[in-house]
């Protein structure tokens, strides 16, 4: 069993699986754009499905010239709280492999679950560098697409807020109310020995 950040797991896993969580509340600190590159550093050596590599990583650092437009494309309840964050990400997945337009070009059955694996690479390096990460669906999909230019075969998965920690005080009092670290459903509704469970 392990206790840690007001969570418990029943069995002996690493506290930083339990200190992770996904907090609205960010200081607006500037962060460095090395700090970011090593927790993007951390996300690119995720497992990948015959070492495709599907990840993409869109970026941009709070004060740059970018930031008010990656702010504009998330959902306006996580604008309300994400704008504090010191840098916005949205993650992107390849979905074929082999060379565009090819005869090798095949749809790649895995790229969102690698993209995923990635991202939870971020999270973790994020934690261990003293900041904390916060995925997003609520972002502007097609925007996205439109504003970078993403062609077809590519997918806008999710977007991602990273700063330091501050009081729940800078948030709505909505936010404020949710601003804790969640817990999870028991093991055993989610890991089936030798049979699934629809639940």
């Amino acid at each position: 069993m392990t206790k840690s950040n007001n969570r418990e797991s029943q069995y002996s896993i690493d506290p930083m699986f339990l200190d992770r969580w996904s907090p609205r509340a960010f200081t607006g600190e500037v962060i460095e754009e090395a700090q970011l590159l090593s927790l993007l550093d951390a996300a690119h050596w995720a497992p990948s499905s015959s070492n495709q590599q599907p990840w993409r990583f869109i970026y941009a650092l709070k004060g740059s010239e970018h930031w008010e437009k990656f702010v504009a494309l998330l959902v306006d309840a996580n604008q309300e709280w994400a704008k504090n964050a010191s840098a916005l990400i949205f993650v992107v997945s390849r979905s074929f492999t082999g060379a565009a337009g090819s005869g090798e070009e095949k749809p790649s059955y895995t790229h969102s679950f690698d993209a995923g694996a990635a991202w939870g690479h971020l999270a973790l390096q994020a934690r261990l560098s003293g900041f904390y990460a916060h995925g997003m669906g609520g972002i502007k999909h097609e925007d996205i697409m439109k504003t970078f230019g993403i062609p077809a075969g590519y997918r806008v998965e999710a977007g991602v807020a990273v700063g330091r920690l501050a009081d729940k005080g800078v948030l709505s009092e909505r936010n404020q109310a949710r601003e804790f670290p969640s817990q999870r459903k028991p093991l055993s509704e989610v890991a089936f020995n030798g049979r699934f469970v629809a639940n």
